[in-house]
């Protein structure tokens, strides 16, 4: 099987959702219940210290919140994923009981909130967390050596959670709106790196505290300390919102290979500033780390493993050849800061959001680096990797992602988009509007929906429905005698909308019955492969 992008493996690893029988512990990680839907967390203030050795770790977060309607002594759903314990629960009002269950921690308020109230919850905790198999493509602690065999210590959480291992409200739809600040706590010759910017460097007990901050919202899966022997070095970008912190923290080895594939990322932020609209990150900075696994969207922090090659290790997911003139990681990890960590899917069910748009960057980005013609190679290319195999959309409200073809066929339907509206300077102001219009905020699919059909002047509803709610690909039949063409859709959605241009110029809209149109030259016709259908002739 063709190797597939870190993410696209990481879904096909966990879309089995569809047969899946959800139970209640499901519905309690992945939906908005009473327990969770009348409190907004403002920030997390954590530590966390690794022990390489014992394979543990132990830390605290303080849960800074704010009460958004009135409510009778609730009770809080803390997420705190076996085997990990919480030693100590403290609050900032009186509770009247508090416990772990399982995944949770249940704390019931001995008194009743009003609407606006500030208040924290602090849990002290502790434990030998899950330990991830084969990062980033399920998740939990890496406890790795690096070449010269000295440790070299991170996560990887986006499919099974930030709670594996840190006491928070695990939920996509409530990012801590202030951001966050981590403390690292490291043996003395390692270095801790998180996300934003480095605010306090402190020796305590022989051990070294690294204290990073970060004054944006975050998706709590990108919350990421990375441990090693890393050596830090630094550029700047001058970009639509003025000057851009660069920040490069890899492994002292490293560092001159670093500093030469790590130019990409100039073009990279060109590119994508260009069609998505300013990085929306500015005063966290944009930092690469070198990562004991291949890579991930850690927000401001964005985790590199593809061993300094362009490709992905070195390979083209587009069989084209077109993908080895960039480092895949730098690239489509890159693209979700706009995709993912800008915007944000309230739940993991419309990862597409995510994943659709960060996919379609690689082409962007490609259009932008090389040329038009390159950029729709490679975007006919990745759809080698479709299977057609569940929907793109997962189930709601139970933690659960769709097919991985979220990545090749959710670029594809954006690319059949574009094609429809026909116009790339507006198709590029309706992303850009996305990004300034959804900026920093959780959605959902029918937003985004709602939105490409509003600026486009397009109906597009159809063409959602057909590529992320069906397995369906359209097939458009035809049969051409002379300068007349017959056509229509067959394995399409009722009222499929999506019109096709051939021989360059001339549009149809075909329906699920039989049309005639002339065609204005009498030679055989040439069809647009930008449209992700299939044709049949069918005489």
């Amino acid at each position: 099987m063709k190797k597939l992008p870190l993410s696209l493996l990481l879904v096909a690893g966990l879309a089995y959702g569809q047969d899946k029988v959800f139970t209640k512990q499901d519905t309690l990680k992945g939906s908005d219940t009473k327990f969770r839907n009348f409190w907004d967390v403002k920030k997390y203030d954590l530590s966390v210290e690794p022990d390489f050795k014992e394979k543990s770790i132990k830390g605290s977060n303080v849960i800074s919140f704010t009460i958004t309607r009135d409510i009778t002594a609730p009770t809080f759903q803390i997420d705190l994923q076996q085997p990990m314990k919480a030693d100590q629960v403290e609050a900032s009002f009186p509770v009247s009981d508090s416990r772990q269950d399982g995944d949770f921690i249940w704390i019931k308020a001995g008194k009743n909130f009003r609407k606006g109230e500030k208040y924290t919850i602090t849990v002290t905790y502790s434990g030998n967390p899950v330990i991830a198999r084969n990062a980033p493509w399920d998740g939990g602690w890496v406890f790795a050596e690096d070449e010269k065999g000295r440790p070299w210590m991170s996560v990887a959480d986006e499919g099974i959670g930030a709670s594996v291992w840190l006491p928070v409200k695990d939920l996509w739809s409530d990012e801590p709106d202030n951001g966050i600040r981590m403390k690292i706590i490291t043996p003395k010759g390692l270095t801790g790196v998180g996300n934003g910017r480095l605010i306090l460097f402190e020796t305590k007990d022989d051990k070294n505290v690294f204290t990073w901050e970060v004054t944006n919202p975050i998706n709590a899966y990108s919350i990421i300390p990375n441990i090693g022997k890393y050596v830090n070095f630094k550029d700047t970008y001058e970009g639509e919102k003025g000057k851009l912190d660069l920040d490069y923290w890899v492994l002292d080895y490293n560092l001159e290979k670093a500093k030469k594939q790590f130019q990409q990322v100039k073009p990279m932020l060109s590119a994508f500033e260009y069609w998505f609209g300013p990085y929306p990150f500015y005063e966290d900075s944009y930092k690469l780390v070198d990562s004991p696994y291949l890579g991930m969207e850690h927000q401001s922090s964005v985790a590199y493993g593809n061993g300094y090659q362009n490709g992905y290790l070195g390979r083209d997911l587009s069989g084209t050849g077109v993908g080895l003139n960039w480092d895949f990681i730098i690239i489509h990890e890159s693209g979700h800061e706009w995709f993912a960590n800008n915007i944000t899917a309230k739940d993991q069910a419309d990862m597409w959001i995510h994943e659709s748009f960060t996919n379609y960057s690689e082409v962007l980005f490609t259009e932008r680096f090389m040329d038009k013609k390159s950029a729709d190679l490679y975007a006919v290319g990745i759809r080698n990797g479709i299977q057609n195999d569940i929907p793109i959309i997962g189930k709601y409200g139970v933690r659960n992602e769709g097919s991985g073809d979220m990545y090749p066929k959710g670029a594809s339907m954006l690319h059949t988009i574009r094609r429809i509206i026909n116009d790339d300077e507006k198709f590029r102001q309706i992303l850009r509007g996305l990004n300034k219009d959804f900026y920093h905020q959780t959605v959902t699919t029918r937003q985004v929906e709602d939105y490409l059909s509003a600026k486009s002047g397009i109906d597009l509803s159809s063409i959602f429905t057909q590529y992320l709610r069906t397995v369906k690909v359209p097939v458009l039949e035809y049969e051409q005698n002379g300068d007349t063409l017959k056509f229509r859709y067959t394995n399409s959605v009722k009222n499929l909308k999506l019109p096709v241009r051939v021989n360059g110029s001339q549009t149809i809209s075909p329906s699920d019955q039989w049309q005639r149109v002339q065609l204005k030259k009498n030679t055989p016709v040439e069809f647009d492969d930008s449209y992700y259908i299939r044709y049949k002739k069918v005489q």
